[in-house]
C-alpha cells in the first residue's frame, strides 16, 4: 500500500502518543489549527464545526465523540472535518477538568451529591461498569446470570449526571470557540487568498514578458 506505514508502531508506543504525542501537546495543537484555518470552507461553517467538536467533548461518549460531533456539525450545518479536528480539545490534558466541571454541574442540577474523592472512586465506577459489562456478555452464552449493580451506579452517580451537566458547559465553551475562530480563519483566509492573488498576477506577468520577448525575437 503506498499510504501505509512502513514501520508499524507497537500497541504501547500508540497509547503513549495519545497521552503524549511525538513532539509534545503544543505541536500538536498548532498542527490541529494549522489543518483548521486551511479547511476550503467558509468561515461561519467552520465555525460552526468546530463549535460541534468542543461541545462533544463534554459528553461522556467517549470513543465515539467523532461520530458524534461529524453528526452534530452535520445538524448545524457546519464541517465535518472541521467538528472532528475540534474533539482535541478533549485530551488527556483536559479530559479530568472537563469530567470533573460537567459532574459537578449535573449533580447540581439533578440534586444529587457529588462524590468529592472523585479522582479516586471514578477509576472503581469504570471499571465496577466494565465487569458487569463483561459478565452480563459472558451470561448470553453460558448459565450465568446478569449483574446491573455497578452498571446501575455508574448510570446513576456517573453517565447521567455527566450527560446533563455537560450540555451547559459544552454549549459555552463551543461558542467561545465559535466566536474565537470566526474572525482568525476569515483574516487567515483573507490573507491566503492575497498571496494567491498575487502569485498569480506574477506568473501573468512572468508569462507576459516572455511572451513579448518571444515576440520579438521572432
Amino acid at each position: 500500500m503506498v499510504f501505509k506505514r512502513r514501520d508499524k508502531r507497537p500497541l504501547g508506543q500508540l497509547l503513549l502518543d495519545f497521552v503524549y504525542p511525538r513532539g509534545g501537546w503544543t505541536r500538536a495543537f498548532h498542527y490541529v489549527r494549522h489543518r483548521l484555518h486551511r479547511l476550503p470552507d467558509s468561515p461561519h461553517k467552520i465555525a460552526r464545526g468546530i463549535f460541534a467538536g468542543v461541545f462533544t467533548t463534554f459528553t461522556p461518549f467517549y470513543g465515539l465523540h467523532f461520530v458524534v460531533a461529524a453528526v452534530l456539525a452535520r445538524i448545524l450545518h457546519g464541517n465535518i472535518l472541521a467538528a472532528i479536528l475540534a474533539t482535541f480539545f478533549g485530551n488527556p490534558l483536559t479530559y479530568i477538568p472537563i469530567g470533573v466541571i460537567a459532574l459537578k454541574v449535573g449533580h447540581f442540577l439533578l440534586g444529587s451529591d457529588f462524590d468529592e474523592d472523585v479522582d479516586k472512586s471514578l477509576f472503581d465506577k469504570f471499571y465496577g461498569a466494565a465487569q458487569d459489562l463483561f459478565h452480563n456478555v459472558w451470561a448470553l452464552v453460558s448459565d450465568g446470570d446478569a449483574n446491573w449493580i455497578h452498571l446501575s451506579r455508574f448510570y446513576d452517580e456517573v453517565f447521567f449526571p455527566y450527560m446533563i451537566g455537560g450540555i451547559l458547559p459544552g454549549i459555552i465553551a463551543g461558542l467561545i470557540g465559535y466566536y474565537l475562530s470566526v474572525p482568525v480563519i476569515t483574516a487567515y483566509q483573507k490573507r491566503r487568498r492575497g498571496k494567491l492573488a498575487k502569485k498569480l498576477a506574477e506568473l501573468r506577468a512572468k508569462a507576459a514578458m516572455k511572451t513579448k520577448t518571444d515576440d520579438g525575437v521572432g
